[in-house]
């Protein structure tokens, strides 16, 4: 798929992620089969209400590593307050083949079911050069609109 002049306008992932963005737009409950594109968002038993399909993205040149991306909670962060990256991704926007994500970074609150918490770092990639993704256990992350 990567540098492949198909002439095709749209792809597989692409049309996973925007199933998978619809589901998040219309966050409902109800689970179904164990597959990126299943009808509806749904958590397990500690997880009432979903509103996130988290994903990991391969890239064409990545050799099987997941992409990372750098994350900061803090709107007013400079690139020198990064403190983490993440492997963990939440589809907020589809244009054609680009895809705008959130960074989710990992809930260190052992307190709280969630496990991910939203950031205010965001990126877009263009689906051309992604070769797969993984979908992870449905789930809700706070912060999200």
């Amino acid at each position: 798929m990567c540098n492949n002049n198909n002439n095709s306008n749209s792809s597989c992932i692409a049309e996973i992620l925007n199933v998978i963005l619809v589901l998040q737009q219309n966050a409902c409950c109800e689970s179904g089969l164990d597959s990126c594109d299943r009808p509806t968002l749904g958590g397990g038993p500690n997880c009432l209400v979903c509103n996130t399909r988290p994903i990991m993205i391969f890239t064409c040149c990545s050799n099987g590593t997941p992409l990372a991306m750098p994350a900061t909670k803090d709107l007013s962060a400079t690139p020198t307050d990064i403190v983490e990256s993440s492997r963990v991704f939440r589809v907020e926007k589809l244009d054609g083949n680009c895809c705008t994500c959130r960074v989710l970074i990992d809930n260190q609150d052992l307190n709280c079911s969630n496990p991910y918490i939203a950031t205010n770092s965001f990126f877009t990639i263009d689906l051309n050069c992604v070769c797969a993704i993984k979908c992870l256990t449905d789930t809700y992350v706070d912060c999200v609109c």
